[in-house]
């Protein structure tokens, strides 16, 4: 088994414990209350943009076959994910440029942040991310929310381009080969993370 497949395998029972938090189950349905929904976009607005600042930093230290990538997904992350919180942010009346991050948004980030200082380490702290919104994406997609804005958040994460960044993802954590013990640590972590995210201020 490689590190990555390992790690689905140990980060399943939070991804099911993030499919059964109200706000994705909200979300999956589109009935969640609106006041919800802006609050964590206007987070996850902010988290994003050090989720860029993440991938800067790991494209510095990465070997040459993964540079590309990072710059990829970072990329991605800034012109697309990001523009997808900045269209809904009309239609939720979110303030994103004058949203403040709340605890779980601060932990996060930091957590985030000071794991890309090792490149192998980094890779796995950040990998939650990818592949539990590309999974809760797929998952969600199979009997999408009516509400069309419910419903652009979850095209966008069941989108098979997310899906082959997340795996991209997963094979770069097999090449960097990072200690598994501590992979494993890390990759936790930021699964309970992930979960706290959606317990929005």
């Amino acid at each position: 088994m490689t590190i990555s497949e390992k790690l689905h395998v140990i980060g399943r029972p939070l991804l099911e414990a993030q499919l059964a938090h109200p706000t994705v189950i909200g979300i999956g349905r589109g009935d969640l209350p609106e006041p919800v929904f802006r609050s964590w976009l206007e987070q996850d607005y902010l988290y994003l943009l050090d989720y860029v600042r993440v991938f800067a930093r790991l494209a510095w230290q990465a070997p040459d076959a993964h540079v590309g990538d990072l710059v990829d997904l970072a990329h991605s992350t800034y012109h697309e994910e990001l523009d997808l919180h900045r269209s809904l942010s009309a239609e939720f009346g979110a303030d994103l440029d004058g949203a403040v991050k709340g605890p779980a948004c601060v932990a996060y980030t930091t957590f985030l942040l000071e794991a890309a200082a090792s490149y192998g380490e980094g890779l796995a702290a950040l990998y939650p991310c990818m592949w539990g919104y590309s999974t809760l994406g797929r998952i969600l997609a199979e009997n999408p929310p009516a509400e069309p804005r419910y419903r652009a958040w979850v095209d966008t994460y069941a989108d098979p381009g997310f899906a082959a960044l997340t795996e991209r993802i997963a094979r770069m954590i097999d090449e960097a080969d990072p200690d598994p013990v501590r992979a494993e640590e890390l990759f936790l972590e930021g699964m309970a993370h992930e979960l706290a995210f959606w317990d929005v201020p």
